[in-house]
This record gives structure tokens, sequence and C-alpha cells, in this order.
């Protein structure tokens, strides 16, 4: 029997433009898929419950579209070292592929590639999950960016130079594998919710797997991008890309978006605006390698002596259920339970609301969006939390208080949004707010000013 190889997949939940894959049918020979759910290795971080829910839905599409390939997608459970390296010497591989990663995980990475190589079994690794690889992009000292505009300046003059290659194809099918291989049963991870079942909106809203995410990208890219400047802020019209939960789990590659919108990335401040979008997200991922402890400490130390006060159990409870009082904050967090997904401008008002009119440390409410969003990202999710509390890379001053009522007349004049994820927030017998934005403001200014000196 051919010796086979193995494509080891993680966030790249794709048949196109996966490099790890096309690597390992190019090898010749049977190809078998592996997909680890770790939740025992120090370095991994346990999924969120909508995350769950994601992965299993798009672990389906997944099992599919590599059958077309003759690629059987085998599902285990464990630390991922023993996992696979198990299963190499089970199959008596020869080879295996895999796409980077840039968080506390690559340490495992390190050392199955080591083990691997010093068994002679081939091991490599490609890029396939950023724009550019953190190594890349680097200051003429040679150290990491803190601040986006320079890095994104530096992103772009080395687009110039290296230009993002285009997406590769999906690739031939593989030779048929005779023997099948023992796995899990999707069904046994237990991912999905059971009763009470949560998802029901979630599910209505959102169809995960690659197929869905190529549709979702070719209308945007041919269609929604146009208005994206003058619509991705306006809350009752959603002009967002709604692209975040494809890239966060693989479904869709940054350079496939990058070229997607290429075409009009010359003609349109919009497209333009879009593409640093991704420059963002670059610069998350950059400072989680970093810092992979980016969602437990703060970038800046100054920020470990802000005196947080006693957490408040009652308000933070408002906060997860929408029951502040605040229409906008209220109507974000309905959305975000309902939905698993939340408009970027308003997850800024109510990140901004929970640690500065309510001054409850950021990692609260990071670890709620990481348990309740489906676009839930390693390094985008702190990285965010942390700008809008300014204790991170970049971040806004903390001065900078989102007024929930002013955001709310700017972007929801007509109030869509609003009536549409908390219709009772007007209503005559409506709660009263649970703080007063003015006082709570500066309560938050004064204790920022106990940490400047």
């Amino acid at each position: 029997m051919a010796t086979p190889s193995l494509v080891w997949y993680r966030d790249d939940l794709r048949v196109a433009d996966n490099p790890a894959l096309t690597a390992a049918i190019a090898h010749g020979g049977p190809v078998v898929a592996l997909y680890v759910l770790d939740e025992e290795s120090d370095e991994g971080r346990a999924l969120g419950g909508a995350a769950k829910w994601w992965l299993h839905k798009s672990l389906e599409s997944l099992t599919a579209d590599l059958a077309d390939l003759q690629v059987p997608l085998v599902l285990r459970r464990g630390p991922a070292e023993a996992v696979v390296t198990g299963l190499v010497e089970e199959l008596s591989v020869d080879a295996v592929f895999w796409n980077r990663r840039y968080g506390a995980e690559r340490h495992i990475d390190e050392r199955i590639k080591s083990a691997l190589r010093e068994a002679d079994i081939e091991a490599t690794s490609f890029p396939g999950f950023l724009l550019n690889e953190p190594w890349d992009i680097q200051t003429g000292a040679g150290t990491p960016y803190s601040v986006y505009t320079p890095f994104w300046r530096a992103t772009l003059d080395r687009i110039s130079h290296h230009p993002i290659p285009e997406p590769l194809s999906v690739p031939e099918r593989a030779a048929a594998r005779a023997e099948a291989v023992d796995g899990d049963d999707l069904s046994d991870w237990d991912l999905l919710p059971t009763s009470p079942d949560w998802a029901g909106e979630i599910a209505e809203r959102w169809t995960p797997g690659e197929d869905a995410a190529h549709e979702r990208l070719a209308e945007f890219a041919d269609t929604e991008l146009r208005d994206y400047l003058h619509g991705r802020n306006h809350l009752d019209v959603d002009e967002t890309s709604r692209l975040s939960p494809r890239l966060r789990w693989g479904e869709l590659s940054p350079r496939q978006v990058w070229h997607a919108v290429s075409p009009a990335t010359h003609r349109t401040e919009a497209a333009r605006s879009f593409r640093s979008e991704l420059g963002w997200r670059d610069f998350a991922w950059h400072s989680l390698y970093v810092r992979p402890d980016l969602h437990e400490n703060n970038w800046r130390a100054d920020f470990d002596a802000f005196p947080w006060p006693p957490l408040d159990e009652d308000a933070l409870e408002a906060w997860k259920r929408g029951r502040t009082g605040v229409a906008l904050v209220d109507a974000g967090m309905n959305e975000l339970w309902r939905t698993g997904t939340m408009h970027n401008r308003v997850r800024m008002v109510v990140a901004s609301f929970l640690t500065k009119n309510l001054l409850i440390d950021w990692r609260i409410g990071e670890k709620w969006f990481w348990d309740t969003l489906v676009d839930a990202d390693a390094a985008s999710n702190p990285f965010n939390w942390q700008w809008v509390a300014g204790s991170g890379a970049d971040a806004a001053p903390y001065f900078r208080v989102f007024n929930p009522e002013l955001q709310r007349s700017k972007f929801d004049g007509n109030g869509g949004y609003v009536n549409r994820w908390a219709p009772d927030a007007d209503a005559p017998d409506a709660p009263e707010p649970i703080v007063d934005l003015k006082e709570s403001r500066r309560r938050a200014l004064d204790a920022y000013q106990s940490i400047r000196g």
C-alpha cells in the first residue's frame, strides 16, 4: 500500500488556496486530513460556545469538500502532540503538512516539527493565515511595530515590492486510500448546544462553510464594496463585510479577500479603506506573536496599576443581558446573544461602556465576547478590547469615552438598529440607565489620572 501523507487542519477550514493541502496532494500518494480538538495543551485556549457551533458546522462542510478530493478527514480529540505523532506512527506517514499558527500554539507546532524531523519524516509548514508573516513587517531597528499607521505604511511598501501571491486553486484529486482511518464522530464532541438550543437565530443568520464564504465574498466585492466607506458605520443598514468569521476559521484566506477587492482598490476610497481592515487584522496577529498572553495581560505595563474597583456583578449581568437601560448598548448586546455577532461600531461602544462607564476590567468583557462571538479571534478579540480600554498597542486615548447616546444619534438616526434589537428601549416604562453617563465618564477619567501620576 502506498505511503500516505498527512495534512493537519487548524484555522484553515478550506480546500482552495490552502498551501498545506496543495503540497500534500502534490507530494503524491494518498492524503489523510486531520483535525485535532485540543482542549488539554497549555498553549491553547478553549473555544467559546458560539465558536464551537461554527466549528461543528464548518467541519461538516469541510468533510464533504475533502471527500470530493478523495481525502478523508479524521477527527481526533486530545493533546495535539500526542495525536499528531500517534497518527503518523499508526499510518506510517512519510510527510506532514500544515499552515502556520502565530499565537502560543506555535510552540506546539515547533515541538512536533522537531520530533517528526528527528524521525526522518518530512514536516513542512506554510503561510496561509495572514497577508504577511510577523517577521516580515518590522521597524528599521528590526523590532515589531506598536503603532498601526507606520505598520500599514510598511505593509504597503512591502507589498509593492513583494505582491500578495494569487490564490491557489482547488487541487486535483488525491490518490484514493483503500483503508479507512478510525476517528471520532463529530457529534461525540458535543460542540452544539442541546437544551436550551440558543443557536436558532445564529443558524438563521449564518451558513458556515467554504461555499457560503465565497458566495458572501463575491456579493460584497461585486455590489456592496462601493458603499462600504459610507455604510460601514451606519447601524440601520448592515453594510459591513460580514467576512470576519470566514477569516477567523480560514474558510477564506486573506489573500483571496485581498485579490477579490483589488480590481476596485485604485478606483475607490472604500476599497482602500476595506483593505486597511485586513491590515488591522494582521496588526493584531503580529501583536499576539510578540505577546501571546494578550488576552490575560495589559500590553502597556502602566495599566497594571489601574484601580479597577470591586466587580459589580449586577452591573456586569445587566451588560451581558442587554438590560443596562442604555438603548444602543442593550441593542448591541442583544444582537450579540441572538446572532453571535455585533456591528463593529457597536462593539466599540459596548466595550467602552463596560470598561469606562462601569469600570469593569476589559478582561471580563473579552471573555464574554470570546464565548458569544462566532468570529471570536485569538488576536483580534483581546487586541480590540485593549484598544478600547486604553491598555493596548496603539490604543485609543483613555479619555476617549464613547457616548452611547451621541453614537446612536449619529449612526442610528432613524432608530432602525435599536428598534430591531432593543424595541422596548424607548417605551415609557423602560428602565432607567444603571449609570449616569456624564458622572461615570468623570469617574473613569479620575481613575486614569491616578496611574498617570
